[in-house]
């Protein structure tokens, strides 16, 4: 009987599931083209690409959709099972809803763990194609598109007008202006003329006819600068697309960012980052005491420490005359370059001190959003319980608001981690501190049959209340 149970809970999830974890994927997708997406417009990008940008957007956004999944199929397997009385019926035969639980709860941890090995295994591959590929579309430049009246100008070295085009490639009234970055500048005056891009979209080829060509020569000097005129009845003019291509960059630009690394490479970032903290730190209190020793005895004009006058004149007293100024103008200019020294040493401890704090939210962030899957469903499957109500109305509902607040704690978690406001550990880790407290209380709330989201429930304590509040009217209306 178990066995069959643990069948019919699972063919009740497993639909649900697969349905929500790949609408939650697509509509993520869809909020990341809604912010990109006027970089990418106008920029002649083939389908192929395309299709490699979805896929590496798309496992970089899994481990958001899994626990989103997660939460919403729990709500609804359990809430079309108490819908349906079957999950009553399943009570009443003696069957404890932890026990009713625990094939979705084997599961979850099983989701839970691949979650882990997919975060540190395939994520940082996948934000390094990501990074590299989003970085090329976004600086490549638009594609070719010439238009009538404007001037085209992508093209470096050249500004192209048309006065108007027919069928895309026969053009009339075809300027051509070339500069080139010298004393002479070239301009090519065409009646008509035909365009095409070659087949490997390297070259565009102008086939002008009716037309002339101007070219000024000049030394700098305006009285013998020369201007050349050229009429002819058919011209050709290359010029050269390769700046207008998607130019790829080597994927080893980005792989030392912390989102491209696994625990072990980030373990290994970690330890490096907290020695050169200890040698800092070393180094910094040798530096300090070299400094204060000598401010101790100085009284220069530009520190704010004054030495007792006795001691200065003990110490001056020891200096030929010949000598002192000489001597303290070597000692201001030594602790000048160990204060300047100082302050650029400490200038790279914050920056590694910040680069640590990124490694750590990294770190932490990997055992988080595996972890958060199980939170997940212990929400999602007692609040089911509790609901009683299936389908994409109530579930939804209560998926989107749980899912806020983790999206909101784990926003706010990793930017005050990030500030130094908290602790990598605190920041990371703050979704799971707030969502598990709730969801052990909405599992012992469906332990113990709540109606706390039972609209009857209520009603019932409303009508009560009203009741009471009469009553209470009706014992003061006959002691007055």
């Amino acid at each position: 009987m178990f066995k069959k149970l643990d069948i019919l809970v699972l063919r009740s999830f497993i639909g649900p599931f697969i349905a929500t974890f790949f609408l939650t994927l697509f509509v993520l997708i869809l909020q990341f083209f809604w912010l990109w997406i006027d970089d990418y417009v106008g920029k002649g990008i083939d389908a192929a690409t395309i299709l490699q940008l979805l896929l590496y957007l798309s496992a970089t956004l899994v481990p958001l959709a899994l626990p989103l999944a997660i939460l919403l199929s729990s709500i609804m397997t359990f809430g079309n099972l108490g819908e349906s009385f079957e999950l009553v019926a399943i009570k009443s035969a003696g069957i404890g809803l932890l026990r009713f639980m625990r094939p979705l709860l084997v599961v979850s941890i099983l989701l839970s763990g691949l979650a882990f090995l997919f975060n540190n295994n395939v994520i940082p591959i996948a934000n390094l194609k990501m990074k590299t590929l989003h970085t090329d579309l976004v600086n490549k430049k638009p594609a070719f598109d010439l238009k009538e009246g404007q001037f085209y100008n992508n093209i470096p070295g050249f500004s192209i007008k048309v006065g108007k085009k027919e069928q895309d490639s026969i053009l009339k009234q075809v300027i051509i202006y070339e500069y080139t970055g010298g004393p002479q500048d070239n301009i090519i005056i065409a009646d008509n003329g035909i365009m095409r891009v070659t087949p490997d979209q390297r070259f565009l080829e102008f086939s002008l006819r009716n037309g002339w060509r101007y070219q000024e020569k000049s030394d700098g000097n305006v009285s013998t600068s020369e201007l050349t005129r050229l009429g002819f009845k058919e011209y050709k003019k290359v010029l050269d697309l390769t700046s207008l291509t998607l130019n790829r960059t080597s994927d080893s630009v980005f792989k030392n960012r912390y989102e491209m690394l696994s625990i072990r490479q980030l373990n290994y970032a970690i330890d490096s980052l907290n020695k050169y903290s200890f040698k800092f730190e070393k180094r910094s209190v040798n530096d300090l005491i070299i400094y204060m020793s000598f401010m101790k005895y100085l009284d220069s004009g530009w520190v704010n420490v004054k030495a007792p006058a006795v001691k200065v004149k003990k110490f001056r007293e020891l200096i030929p005359d010949s000598s002192r100024n000489l001597v303290i103008d070597q000692a201001v200019s030594y602790l000048n370059s160990i204060r300047s020294t100082m302050e650029s040493a400490n200038f790279e401890y914050e920056a590694r001190q910040k680069d640590l704090r990124l490694y750590l939210i990294e770190w932490h962030g990997k055992l988080t959003m595996s972890i958060t899957v199980i939170v997940l469903f212990l929400i999602g499957a007692p609040l089911g319980s509790i609901v009683r109500k299936g389908g994409l109305g109530t579930p939804v509902v209560f998926a989107v608001i749980f899912f806020v607040i983790f999206f909101l704690t784990m926003n706010f978690g990793k930017k005050f981690a990030k500030e130094d406001v908290m602790s990598p550990f605190t920041g990371m880790w703050l979704p799971v501190f707030v969502l598990l407290p709730i969801g052990l209380f909405l599992t012992y709330k469906a332990l113990n049959d709540s109606q706390l989201f039972n609209k009857d429930f209520y009603v019932k304590i409303r009508l009560a209340l009203n009741r009471f509040l009469k009553r209470k009217k009706s014992s003061e209306a006959e002691a007055s």
